[in-house]
């Protein structure tokens, strides 16, 4: 697991400092990433967390910091974001404009070259509808640990869009499961690559994982589908039924998924002519 205020090396390009604001929707705390090639001096930034000076002095310990790049624009991913741009100067790049400083944004099929490291930006939306994972090539494990599923030298941030830990809420209505299905098969696709996500541990395999998650919202899609066809009329109502599994804490996040899931299935209808 990473460890607060110190970085750790997860694969040769990717190292990881963990955020002191662990809780029920952050797991342990929100997993910054620093990206550079061996030998490189500069770094790239993802995801810089909250706005915490413990953790932002780290970073900036652990640069210097050339860009820094976001996921999304939830808060325990980018509070930190502008604070780090006052003390490097480096410039902020989102596919939000509001999260932007600098003259560049990021809009999937952008490919940044930076510290050493190809980043090949992926639209995977879904989770919130800015969402973007970020696809490193090149990359191996930082440790030997003999052959296994990430030796074709892939990795992937996925910040919430996949966690190590669980799995994630599509925040309604910014959120749209429809969307968040097609970025799970496109990350499908990456196969073995290694996960690299925006909290909880490192996952070996992207196609894997991406399948389980998609098993599991067909599953909540079947539930939900019968709780309507029960008689239930409200999203709190679907979630006592479908989510009884499921931490009370997270009531109120799953309410979110809940209605992103019943207006995938009930589509709003069209005004006629």
């Amino acid at each position: 697991m990473p460890r607060q205020g110190l970085p750790r090396q997860v694969t040769a390009l990717a190292a990881v400092l963990l955020a002191p604001n662990p809780g029920p929707m952050t797991l342990d705390g929100t997993n910054t990433w620093i990206l550079r090639a061996p030998g490189a001096t500069g770094a790239v930034v993802v995801d810089p967390g909250p706005s915490d000076p413990r953790h932002l002095d780290a970073i900036v310990a652990a640069g210097p910091v050339d860009m820094i790049l976001l996921t999304h624009g939830h808060r325990d991913h980018s509070e930190g974001a502008a604070p780090l741009h006052d003390l490097t100067n480096a410039p902020v790049r989102a596919l939000d404009v509001t999260h932007r400083l600098g003259d560049e944004g990021l809009a999937a099929g952008d490919v940044i070259v930076a510290a050493g490291v190809e980043i090949r930006v992926l639209g995977t939306p879904g989770h919130t509808s800015d969402s973007l994972s970020f696809v490193l090539t090149g990359d191996h494990r930082a440790a030997p640990a003999g052959p296994g599923p990430t030796d074709d030298g892939v990795s992937v941030l996925t910040g919430d869009t996949i966690l190590g830990r669980g799995t994630t809420v599509v925040a309604h209505p910014d959120g749209r499961l429809g969307d968040y299905l097609a970025s799970l098969r496109r990350l499908r696709e990456l196969g073995d690559a290694m996960v690299l996500p925006g909290h909880g541990p490192e996952l070996a395999s992207a196609g894997r994982v991406a399948e389980a998650y998609l098993t599991h919202r067909e599953a909540r899609l079947q539930a939900v589908r019968a709780a309507l066809e029960a008689g239930d009329a409200t999203a709190p109502e679907i979630v006592r039924r479908v989510y009884a599994d499921v931490d009370p804490a997270l009531w109120s996040a799953a309410e979110l998924s809940v209605r992103a899931q019943v207006e995938y299935l009930r589509p709003p209808s069209r005004p006629s002519c």
